[in-house]
């Protein structure tokens, strides 16, 4: 069978970024002629700039400008040779004063990217493995996924946990020689600290264990002498560490260095790290000014500059807990983020703040779970209390206007970011609309329900009634289904939404590209419940189409919307969901910018396939509904194997031909992993064989004797309401495929059925697009809706792509 297109996830991203832009609070344009550090200009207006990540402010230090005019004057605007050959007189110099500041050599880079470049794949042998927490910087995360192609094994880990990282220690020392952690010193979103002395002791139980930091959001405003967050932990860097600092941000000039407490190491990644021979040297205008910010660091005066800014940090803390605005994480760092919790509230906060002066940034996905967006607020020297005071005076007044506009409350932040923000009254929707929540389609007025799903796949009434049938009081945890039926009124009993959610166990996996599936299910061996979480999703597992109405009139009036999303987020958040999805809709839904603007991350589905054309009564029309291709694939592979087999449909089977009916339904599932579900218990083709809704057709070899003529392949088909049949599910015996066309003849033979039988239209479902393509049907493209409580497992199955 034909593979599931599957979703690139930088196409997912681009479609954030993108809703972003059109806000116009990302890729800004700074306009004017000078730059003093406190003010920016953006459209004609002058704002102040809470932004930077120069959190010292020495980039407008004169001494530092004036050292890089003077290089520029001595030895040009850049010196283009590899430092490999010759390096300019200057560098020798920073070497020696940095040298001084970390007593021990250094190896200075163009930028952080490039010295992860360099660095990784010297330290790293093919036989050690990469442990990377997952929010450390995309820069170290990048470097590392290119030494999978050495055969290097490379994993997130979840951030700052030691427990997991201990465990999964464990669980590979036998397999690796070094084992390498990878982690920032100061996070740059929530700008939160590793835990560096645990890592250090875990690190001596383990001699396996070595450590690598990236602390180019710690350096300079921390440490004596401003060495930064990691190496005031550590003092002396032991053998088993490497520290990746930074001339840029903070330091005030460009350029980024290499610390190895291992010597000899330290000497190969000078000798052959990549970039540092195949790039161009860092200019020295550059190198200039990073002198001149060395010499700052190694006097005394750093300490009155770091002072500055602390005082400034602790006069942002203390104004945040008086206003009662939700920081996330409260510490000693210039970097402060703001809780918003849903996109939308982040996006109309971040542009209001700079209608009304302020520049900060919006954390969003999908460098933080889009649930848990927040502004990113940085402090500098550059920023007077006077500044300070006026914006969180500002964010004070803002804040709880657009929390209500955009239907949010601390209560949702508290359940996003799982910490307890006090608590605010919330309006009630209760007043205008009417919430109806149930358990089963049977407390759902038929006539009602089927107004919107009739005819659309297995969504109609019955079509439910049988799922709920088939997954209720199941043992296997798989299989243990929960549904949600909700309904919302106007005071007239107007139906405003209606949808039906089921809660169920998925495999991560669900999407991801068949090797990566592959791989996963050979650790489910020895647990099957590996890579699983719960979710809940509108429709089920079982069903394709979009079981949702949404009054068209309502599709502006957040509030309607609101009380719907409340609704769905206490349902997953009250059965411990990680996740919840909202899929099977159109590229061009309506929707779009509702669903992302509340934190749901759009991605793409596998297409579905539809026939619609129906109105044929004869082969000869059918087949003049082909193109010429599908018609020659029909003379070739379809056609010539029809009078070799034997067509029956089957209302009830024997209990013996249900089991061979299952065994080929499973032959089918353990092959497509590329849309790997749990299998379907056995119950549900019983379920089948009972209901009047349900038929089967199957497929053997003609003129076998009767003992031998089992089917070697069934379709199992859905009859919705008289209007649409769908092939729903399939089983193969693959020994006889190849030379009967068995999986042809079925999609073809189904075709046939739901003409003679008066259908007006076929849904396929989804997989073998091609395949159902040669046949007429017509190939839909789907979006699905993610909300997840966290990247995690996105980001881990990205990484294994």
């Amino acid at each position: 069978m034909a593979q599931v297109t599957h979703n690139h996830f930088l196409d997912t991203v681009d479609q954030v970024f993108n809703y972003a832009k059109a806000m116009k609070i990302l890729h800004l344009n700074m306009e004017g002629d000078t730059f003093n550090g406190r003010t920016l200009q953006i459209d004609k207006k002058e704002v102040f700039h809470f932004g930077t990540t120069g959190y010292l402010g020495l980039e407008q230090d004169i001494r530092l400008k004036e050292a890089a005019k003077k290089a520029i004057d001595d030895f040009g605007t850049q010196f283009p040779l590899s430092k490999s050959y010759i390096a300019h007189p200057l560098y020798e110099k920073l070497e020696q004063l940095l040298h001084k500041l970390y007593g021990q050599p250094v190896v200075v880079a163009k930028n952080a990217t490039l010295a992860h470049m360099a660095a990784i794949p010297v330290i790293a042998g093919d036989r050690d493995a990469i442990l990377l927490d997952h929010q450390v910087h995309w820069s170290v995360q990048d470097a590392a996924k290119r030494l999978k192609l050495r055969g290097v094994k490379v994993e997130l880990v979840r951030h700052n946990r030691l427990d997991l990282l201990e465990k999964k220690i464990q669980e590979i020392s036998s397999t690796v020689d070094k084992i390498w952690y990878m982690a920032d010193g100061v996070y740059s979103m929530y700008g939160d600290f590793s835990p560096v002395n645990d890592l250090l002791d875990l690190s001596k139980k383990y001699k396996q264990l070595c450590l690598y930091f990236d602390d180019v959001h710690g350096m300079s405003w921390s440490g004596k002498n401003g060495r930064g967050y990691v190496c005031e932990q550590i003092e002396t860097i032991p053998p088993q560490v490497v520290v990746i600092g930074t001339l840029s941000k903070t330091f005030g000039a460009n350029g980024s260095f290499i610390i190895c407490g291992d010597e000899k190491m330290q000497q190969k990644i000078k000798t052959f790290g990549g970039p540092l021979t195949f790039s161009a040297q860092l200019d020295p205008a550059s190198v200039g000014a990073a002198i001149a910010s060395a010499k700052i660091h190694l006097s005394d005066e750093i300490t009155t500059i770091q002072n500055e800014l602390k005082e400034r940090i602790d006069y942002f803390n203390g104004l945040l807990e008086e206003y009662q605005i939700p920081l996330v994480e409260k510490n000693e760092s210039p970097v402060f983020f703001i809780a918003t919790g849903i996109p939308e509230t982040g996006y109309q906060l971040t542009r209001q703040l700079l209608d009304h002066g302020y520049y900060v940034n919006m954390g969003l996905f999908p460098a933080v779970p889009s649930t848990q967006t927040g502004l990113r607020i940085t402090i500098s020297r550059h920023n007077q209390k006077t500044d300070i005071l006026q914006l969180t005076q500002t964010l004070a007044q803002l804040y709880p206007k657009v929390m209500e506009k955009t239907g949010n409350t601390l209560q949702r932040l508290s359940k996003a970011f799982k910490k307890d923000f006090s608590f605010q009254e919330e309006t009630s929707e209760g007043l205008k609309y009417k919430l109806v929540e149930k358990s089963s389609i049977e407390q759902i007025d038929k006539k009602l329900w089927n107004t919107y799903f009739l005819g659309k796949g297995i969504l109609d009434w019955e079509g439910f009634r049988f799922i709920e049938n088939c997954f209720l009081d199941q043992v296997d945890k798989e299989h243990q289904w929960k549904f949600f039926y909700i309904q919302i009124f106007d005071l007239q009993e107007n139906l405003l939404v209606m949808g039906v959610f089921t809660l169920c166990l998925w495999k991560d996996d669900l999407l991801a590209k068949p090797l990566v599936s592959k791989d996963i299910e050979l650790k489910r061996k020895d647990n099957k419940y590996e890579f699983t979480s719960k979710v809940l999703s509108l429709g089920s597992l079982f069903s394709d189409g979009l079981p949702l109405y949404i009054n068209k009139a309502i599709v502006k009036d957040h509030k309607v919307l609101n009380l719907f999303f409340r609704t769905i987020e206490d349902i997953a958040s009250k059965n411990k969901a990680s996740q919840i999805v909202l899929r099977d809709f159109n590229l061009s839904s309506p929707y779009d910018k509702v669903f992302q603007s509340q934190g749901f991350v759009p991605i793409s589905m596998p297409e579905v396939c539809q026939i619609e054309e129906m109105d044929w009564n004869s082969l000869e029309g059918y087949l003049n509904t082909l193109s010429k291709r599908s018609k020659k694939h029909f003379e070739k592979d379809i056609a010539p194997f029809r009078s070799r087999v034997e067509v029956e449909i089957l209302q009830q089977v024997t209990e013996e031909e249900l089991d061979h009916f299952y065994e080929l339904y499973k032959n089918v599932k353990d092959r497509n992993l590329g849309l790997n579900m749990f299998t379907y218990p056995k119950s549900v083709f019983q379920e089948m064989n009972r209901s009047k809704s349900w038929e089967f057709m199957s497929i053997s070899i003609k003129n076998t004797p009767t003992k031998d003529s089992k089917a070697i392949g069934v379709m199992f088909c859905y009859k919705n309401g008289e209007i649409t049949y769908v092939p729903s599910l399939i089983g193969l015996d693959y020994t006889y495929n190849q030379e009967y066309q068995t999986y042809r003849q079925l999609l073809f033979e189904s075709i046939w059925r739901a003409n003679k039988s008066g259908y007006q239209k076929i849904d396929f479902g989804v997989s073998a697009n091609f395949e159902k393509r040669k046949l007429g049907a017509r190939v839909i493209p789907k979006l699905a809706y993610i909300q997840s409580s966290s990247n995690f497992k996105m980001d881990y199955l990205e990484a294994q792509q």
